[in-house]
């Protein structure tokens, strides 16, 4: 099933093949993308992808007066991986499924395999809350453009520093709650982290490559003014580095914070 434009999970050309209380299935296209701040490939939108299919695969399971909201996701990839994927045009396949059983927060399990080979593997812990209010997603003409390029799909552009991202404000990136995407923003965390480190490096070693990214969910994050995606190298060594991240809204408070780690 395919997405309408002017949806989160639309934008991003994710296409649901199922979703059951047993299995969500889902593929995105990345083959093509680039890191708006280093222009390398990228697999940030991996993070899109596993916020989908293992926030569907705990969704399924709520209360007829619950929603779900993602306030862990932790996504692990083989080093390879956005070599692998940018050699080839097909869409990654990510498979999900619930894990253990349901109480005020569910865990959802998921696997990224590409042309059949595994690539990676994650997790979403969700919350369940109640009495949500929803908003209608956006109806004009121009909301369901399709976008190219990362920088035009999440309505970012590069900030002062090498690790900065600043997110427009853009209603088709919103979930239905009105806030940014839970996907959206920890792809953002997984661009800056990147950069981050591969600026850090030595100059003419080959680029370090995402091996695990492990976001936390703090709060809503509203897009503005202030918004952005901002990263720190903590350590670049020889063969492997690790960056702190963090999403800041448009109140200037810090909504989700990341734990990056690339390899070479």
């Amino acid at each position: 099933m395919s997405h309408p434009l002017n949806t989160p999970i639309g934008r991003f050309g994710i296409e649901t093949h199922e979703g059951t209380g047993t299995r969500v299935v889902a593929t995105i296209p990345v083959a093509g993308l680039v890191n708006p701040l280093t222009g390398a490939p990228t697999v940030a939108p991996l993070a899109m992808l596993l916020d989908h299919v293992g926030g569907l695969a705990n969704h399924i399971r709520k209360g007829d007066d619950e929603w779900t909201l993602t306030t862990e996701l932790s996504l692990e990839l083989v080093p390879e991986a956005v070599d692998l994927i940018a050699g080839h045009g097909d869409p990654v396949v990510a498979h999900a499924r619930p894990f253990a059983h349901k109480t005020r927060t569910a865990l959802a399990l998921a696997e990224f395999t590409h042309r059949g080979t595994v690539i990676g593997t994650g997790t979403v812990r969700s919350f369940y809350i109640v009495a949500a209010e929803f908003t209608d997603f956006p109806s004009d003409p121009a909301h369901h453009e399709r976008k190219t390029g990362l920088a035009d799909m999440m309505a970012v552009r590069p900030g002062p520093g090498p690790a900065e991202l600043r997110q427009a404000a853009d209603p088709v990136l919103n979930n239905s709650l009105g806030v940014v995407h839970g996907g959206v923003a920890a792809t953002g965390l997984e661009l800056v982290a990147d950069a981050a480190v591969n600026a850090a490096g030595a100059a003419g070693d080959p680029p370090l490559r995402t091996g695990s990214l492990r976001v936390n969910y703090l709060r809503r994050l509203l897009a503005g003014d202030q918004s952005r995606y901002e990263a720190t190298a903590l350590r670049v060594g020889r063969s492997t580095g690790t960056a702190s991240a963090q999403a800041v809204g448009a109140d200037g408070r810090q909504a989700l914070t990341a734990h990056y780690t690339a390899y070479r």
